[in-house]
């Protein structure tokens, strides 16, 4: 099979669009199919062995926004994939999934980024049913549109498209683990950032608006903790300000061994954005065994049933979250049982599984297009 992967993100990016697409190739290269990839930013001309394409673009919300031009034309005709994979469509998506249905070839759209809830919390709500109807538009040309939960499923379906899947995202299993927490390095770690043996309380993700990792200050109060922020983004300096003072360690962005480390490091997780598609830093925190607590909203509703595999509450009320982590990290059997429970909760979700499942939605695709092509016009 020939797929043609077009992504808005890709390394040097880590995002969680960017690290989909690392983990589709990585199965991609393992069942022996040819890829492609047309992204924005690439890390050369090859990654993992598969051709790569940088295109131009322009920043858009800290993001580079790809832009349809004809270099995209080109390199699909030369290529002639067999299936065209559009992580996150927006501008640059939506040319190669009206290049698939121009050719009659299949296309799945992963709706990954909520474009139309960032230009809301970027102060332009009023854009908002633009946006929606622009998505529309970006993913109506697919011949499969797959979302992250059965609630973006609903959302999409009401912006009038009718051929909707959900798939997930898969967790390393094996990176993300809990016997971490018994290692040197971890222990390291913890001397570290809590050096008067403070319980450690963590964040992994970009840190932007949307995160609202300022609201860790309602945290503050928990006595005997300390916080450990993983990552960077606009937002770092404001929040360094903010937190002067506090027990808090921004130490930047980690990954592979030292972002697993640092997870087997924290007692419990706290995420309080609640405009998560998905939410892909619970399932690694779930996969090492560290409580997670997260707002009942987005994302997080589907990852975690509360006081069994993590905490769920109401991010509307203030000062929700506290008396939640105050009662967990009291309680080391509490935090051993809810950690456990969140392991338990990914088992099933490798990413080998979970793309397993991705195959199967390209065979599905290849089969509804080729049954919508006029018997006489197809090759034997």
């Amino acid at each position: 099979m020939r797929v043609a992967i077009v992504t808005e993100s890709f390394p040097p990016v880590f995002n969680g669009v960017a690290n989909s697409v690392v983990r589709v190739l990585e199965t991609l290269k393992a069942s022996g199919h040819e890829a492609i990839v047309i992204a924005p930013t690439t890390p050369g001309k090859y990654f993992n062995g598969f051709r790569t394409y940088r295109v131009p673009s322009v920043p858009f919300f800290q993001f580079q926004l790809g832009l349809p031009n004809p270099l995209v034309t080109k390199i699909l005709d030369d290529f002639k994939p067999d299936i065209v994979h559009a992580a996150s469509p927006v501008l640059l998506g939506a040319q190669a999934v009206s290049w698939a249905d121009r050719n009659d070839v299949p296309a799945i759209a992963i709706f990954q980024t909520d474009i139309a809830a960032y230009a809301e919390r970027y102060g332009f709500k009023l854009l908002r049913p633009m946006v929606d109807r622009m998505m529309a538009n970006f993913h109506a040309g697919a011949t499969i549109n797959l979302a992250p939960t059965t609630e973006v499923r609903d959302y999409l379906v009401r912006l009038g498209l009718s051929n909707v899947e959900v798939w997930g995202r898969g967790v390393d299993l094996e990176l993300f683990h809990p016997d971490r927490k018994s290692t040197g390095a971890v222990a390291l770690l913890r001397k570290q950032y809590a050096p008067n043996g403070e319980k450690i309380v963590g964040f992994v993700g970009r840190l932007a608006p949307e995160k609202q990792v300022d609201r860790y200050s309602e945290l503050f109060s928990v006595p005997n903790t300390s916080f450990v922020i993983v990552g960077d983004g606009p937002e770092r300096a404001a929040l360094e300000q903010k937190f002067r003072g506090a027990n808090v360690h921004f130490v930047g962005k980690h990954s592979g061994e030292d972002l697993a480390n640092h997870y087997a490091s924290f007692d419990a997780f706290v995420h309080f954005g609640a405009e998560e598609t998905f939410g892909q830093t619970i399932q690694e925190a779930q996969s090492a065994g560290v409580p997670v607590i997260a707002p009942f909203a987005g994302g997080p509703k589907f990852l975690i049933e509360s006081g069994v595999s993590g905490y769920l509450v109401d991010h509307q009320l203030t000062n929700g979250f506290t008396p939640v982590l105050e009662n967990l990290l009291a309680d080391e059997e509490l935090m051993a049982r809810i950690g456990e429970g969140g392991r338990r909760k990914v088992l099933d979700k490798s990413w080998s599984a979970n793309n397993a499942k991705l195959l199967e939605f390209y065979a599905s695709a290849m089969e509804i297009t080729k049954q919508s092509i006029p018997s006489e016009l197809l090759v034997a």
